[in-house]
């Protein structure tokens, strides 16, 4: 009869088996999204009806894309359409950033009232900016300057943060320089040239959202096609 001790023992190694299979599951299912043609094998990984049902949604991401596309093509008018759209992105992120705050203020319980005050502010901030998108629009172009140097200081920090794990670090390196030399060189132009730089640099954005979305719509699909159809071994 064995002993307690050998009891436990089978039991940490059938768990640490099972760990091992579904890591090995996952390892699989990346391997059948990114792998070459010749690497894709039968799927029989438990993870495989789950997987087969997101990427049934994959219309859902093309969507997204479309109309981050229509937003670009609207930005990139110059009127005043551009400019109430541009107010309503601004509304619409301070809501996003605000929804982050509050799921830190549930997670962090050392913080909580921390992030629940910069939850409620931005949360604040973005019906502000969704009611008036016209003069969120003309005080994000004040302060555009400051905005770009923002993004051009965090885009270095995460290209040298990212340097073991990332190859094209340099990219964003040389993104976040680009972007703070453009920093200072809109902040001594004036208000008409920074409203124009604003809705350029929007529009390039929504573009470049639109873009990535559609691209990534139709990966997923293909997944999900190399989900249902047999592999050859």
């Amino acid at each position: 009869m064995p002993s307690p001790d050998d009891q436990t023992s089978h039991r940490i190694r059938d768990k640490t088996k099972d760990g091992s299979e579904q890591a090995g599951e996952l390892r699989s299912a990346f391997r059948a999204l990114h792998g070459p043609p010749s690497s894709q094998r039968p799927l029989s990984f438990g993870f495989a009806p789950l997987l087969e049902r997101i990427a049934s949604y994959w219309w859902v991401e093309l969507l997204i894309g479309v109309l981050w596309m229509v937003i670009a093509v609207v930005v990139l008018k110059f009127n005043h359409a551009s400019v109430t759209t541009v107010g309503i992105l601004t509304g619409l992120m301070f809501l996003l950033f605000a929804a982050e705050d509050f799921l830190l203020a549930f997670l962090d319980h050392g913080a909580r009232w921390l992030w629940a005050i910069f939850g409620m502010l931005m949360t604040a901030a973005g019906i502000v900016a969704l009611i008036h998108p016209r003069n969120t629009f003309a005080a994000f172009a004040d302060i555009l300057g400051f905005v770009f140097l923002v993004i051009g200081i965090q885009w270095m920090i995460q290209a040298f943060a990212e340097r073991a794990i990332n190859s094209l670090w340099w990219l964003a390196l040389i993104s976040g320089i680009l972007m703070t030399g453009l920093a200072f060189w809109v902040s001594g132009q004036f208000y008409l040239t920074r409203a124009f730089t604003l809705l350029v640099f929007a529009g390039v954005w929504a573009m470049t959202n639109g873009i990535i979305a559609i691209v990534r719509a139709f990966a997923i699909r293909e997944f999900g096609q190399r989900l249902r159809r047999p592999f050859a071994p």
